[in-house]
């Protein structure tokens, strides 16, 4: 079997990549800077740009399964040149938040509804399958808080009682291997979470007790916060996250065992999470 695995430079496929490799699987990294990319010895890079179809047909040649980001662009399109060169699966890293009554008009999920509209349109035909991995929060969005943690204020958080469900890239991973590795898990959509619901108090208390350095807060207001950010997120993804923390606030997150049931562990927890990663936030 050869897996293609796309968006190699994020940490989820660069984590799949190392699983693939110790199990003696053929991997294929695909990336739109393939140069750029280092993964373990012997497992081929390819130029896979999702927003560009040109790439497509080399970056397929003799895949079986592909570990698909979820690039609405040409997702369509995607699936129709990996049908075409025999591909038997897809498994797409999508998103729980396809889930919300509203993914279609929200600027965060509707690229991920897009994409996965598109696949199950491809795999309808019969020819090949689909699945849908829908992770919640990923714990490395705790990593934006870094810097400011570093320089002794903490971040500024509009909802700071906003529940999550902090996941651990490494078991998305896993459960993208379980999929891509076991034919009876294909063809269907999981619910990933982490195994607890923290609001972003809970997890700076858990970044400050594992590093052994103060993780203070301030509370500002949703305006303030969106024109922090103005210059680098556009007004509908700052809104959309704005609307999310709302609705969570107070909220605790409800969780899954999807993670348990594909790899046979239970989830890590959030405190696990900030030892594998203690350096970014005390370099």
């Amino acid at each position: 079997m050869t897996v293609l695995v796309t968006g190699s430079r994020g940490r989820v496929a660069t984590t799949l990549l190392d699983l693939l490799d110790a199990a003696g699987i053929e991997a294929r990294a695909g990336s739109k800077n393939p140069t750029d990319l280092s993964p373990p010895p012997g497992v081929k890079t390819v130029h896979c740009d999702l927003t560009d179809p040109a790439t497509f047909d080399t970056a397929l040649e003799g895949v079986d399964s592909v570990f698909l980001y979820a690039e609405a662009a040409h997702a369509g399109t995607f699936a129709d040149r990996a049908r075409a060169a025999g591909v038997e699966h897809i498994a797409l890293l999508s998103s729980s938040s396809v889930l919300a009554p509203d993914a279609a008009e929200n600027p965060i999920a509707a690229s991920h509804l897009a994409a996965e509209r598109a696949l199950s349109a491809a795999a309808a035909s019969g020819t090949f399958e689909a699945t849908h991995l829908r992770p919640g929060a990923f714990a490395t969005n705790a990593l934006q808080w870094a810097w400011a943690l570093k320089d002794g204020h903490g971040p500024a958080l509009p909802y700071p009682h906003a529940y999550g469900d902090p996941i651990h890239e490494r078991d998305v991973a896993e459960a993208a291997f379980a999929v891509l590795t076991e034919p009876r898990l294909r063809g269907s959509s999981y619910h990933l979470t982490g195994p607890e619901s923290l609001d972003f108090t809970e997890q700076l208390a858990i970044v400050a007790e594992v590093t052994g350095r103060p993780a203070p807060y301030t509370t500002v207001t949703p305006e303030d916060w969106k024109e922090s950010v103005a210059a680098f997120m556009p007004e509908p993804f700052a809104n959309a996250l704005l609307a999310y923390w709302a609705s969570h606030d107070g909220r605790p997150t409800p969780l899954t065992r999807t993670i348990e049931t594909l790899t046979g562990h239970p989830a890590r927890t959030f405190t696990t999470w900030t030892r594998d990663h203690t350096e970014a936030f005390t370099s």
